[in-house]
């Protein structure tokens, strides 16, 4: 009864901070209405800057890949994901605690300076996501899930957010294990973190084509991410290249970046795209279907 009423109270205390920003627009947190906002924005740039000049301002796929984006960010990770993240969180640390671990924080960060702290964070959490995503192309049961992120056959910027749910399980714990568990941060306004990691990662896979000059080496950039979803790999990197999340420098320090021209109008997706799955609920049970 003890952990039936804990779960209770933490899916009844995230119901009523939910409520609370969409209720409440102007919060500085509010993810709900900056992942509009953010949306609203880097479409209106794909409008008025279109790289791809011959794609429809509605691209193949446009709204469904906004109904992943409003699956993800809000059904599954706003409401299912983050209280479930918090009841296991708890008992996680009790577990810890019963073997004679610390509940939080085998090194523990949280005393340093917020000015410390936070940029420590980006670079490490990046590179932590950075190797899962490695992991993701790599790993063929991995694989299986990251291929609906990669059944995109025309760019824009809600493709940022199609993506399987299994993914979330994925990123999460190894974020939790290294970032929380293994080294305890307490960063006070993380929301401004994730947030230029949205606008980074929507303008990646945007209409646009930039790469910011110089700053390509350290930010990843459309230009780059491109040929992240190219249909065809190189010989040299089977598994896929420019695996950046937010930063490019761990491509090009690991020596898997790979731009060989503009890739502007290249082939996206992957071999055997034809006949994969384009319906929403077909593409979340393709990766437990398949057994290559």
């Amino acid at each position: 009864m003890a952990f039936f009423d804990h779960v209770v109270n933490i899916y009844t205390g995230y119901a009523k901070y939910l409520w609370g920003t969409i209720s409440d627009p102007f919060r500085y947190d509010n993810y709900f209405y900056y992942l509009i906002y953010v949306s609203l924005a880097v479409w209106i740039l794909e409008l008025m800057l279109p790289w791809r000049k011959n794609q429809s301002k509605f691209r193949k796929d446009f709204w469904l890949d906004a109904f992943w984006m409003f699956f993800n960010f809000f059904i599954f990770n706003l409401i299912i994901y983050i209280a479930l993240s918090s009841v296991t969180e708890e008992y996680f640390g009790k577990m810890m605690q019963a073997i004679g671990l610390p509940k939080k924080g085998l090194i523990d960060l949280s005393g340093l300076s917020l000015w410390i702290q936070f940029p420590i964070y980006f670079i490490l959490a990046d590179f932590v996501q950075w190797s899962v995503h490695v992991m993701l192309h790599r790993v063929p049961w991995l694989w299986k899930f990251h291929k609906v992120h990669h059944s995109v056959r025309e760019m824009g910027f809600a493709a940022h957010l199609r993506y399987h749910f299994m993914e979330t399980f994925v990123y999460k714990i190894a974020l939790y294990i290294f970032m929380a568990w293994v080294l305890n941060f307490k960063l006070e306004y993380a929301f401004f973190m994730h947030a230029f990691t949205i606008l980074v990662g929507h303008l990646n896979h945007a209409n646009v084509g930039w790469d910011y000059g110089p700053l390509k080496y350290i930010l990843n950039n459309p230009k780059m991410h491109i040929w992240h979803h190219a249909k065809h790999m190189p010989s040299t990197h089977p598994y896929g290249i420019n695996f950046g999340i937010t930063l490019s420098i761990w491509d090009y320090l690991f020596k898997t970046d790979h731009i060989p021209h503009s890739g502007r109008d290249i082939e996206l997706g992957f071999e055997g795209i034809e006949s994969y799955p384009e319906g929403f609920f077909e593409l979340q049970i393709k990766p437990f279907k398949d057994k290559e």
